[in-house]
């Protein structure tokens, strides 16, 4: 749809797809993510778990940055802001 509208030249739309590891996520690295699909997806995560407030905390870091960004990369959690809590990063925060 967008090479054939003329917004985007077909060679271009391929590398960002690839880029992105897929269409979907370069859609929603465009657009970011829908605040409670953020949360659905992290409720797998949580769900029968009493978290404390650091862990609520970070997750809740999670879910801004999918709300912005649309999806991250695992390594991202190693860097800022999520090291600002505590420089092991969500390790510190939940176990390994």
């Amino acid at each position: 749809m967008l090479a054939e509208s003329g917004a985007l030249n077909p060679e271009h739309l391929a590398k960002a797809k690839a880029e992105s590891e897929g269409l979907g996520l370069f859609v929603r690295s465009l657009v970011g993510l829908e605040r409670d699909a953020a949360k659905q997806a992290l409720n797998v995560f949580t769900a029968g778990r009493t978290l404390t407030a650091n862990q609520i905390e970070f997750v809740n870091l999670v879910v801004d940055h999918l709300t912005a960004d649309g999806a991250m990369k695992p390594e991202l959690l190693y860097e800022s802001p999520f090291t600002g809590m505590h420089p092991l990063g969500p390790d510190a925060r939940f176990g390994t």
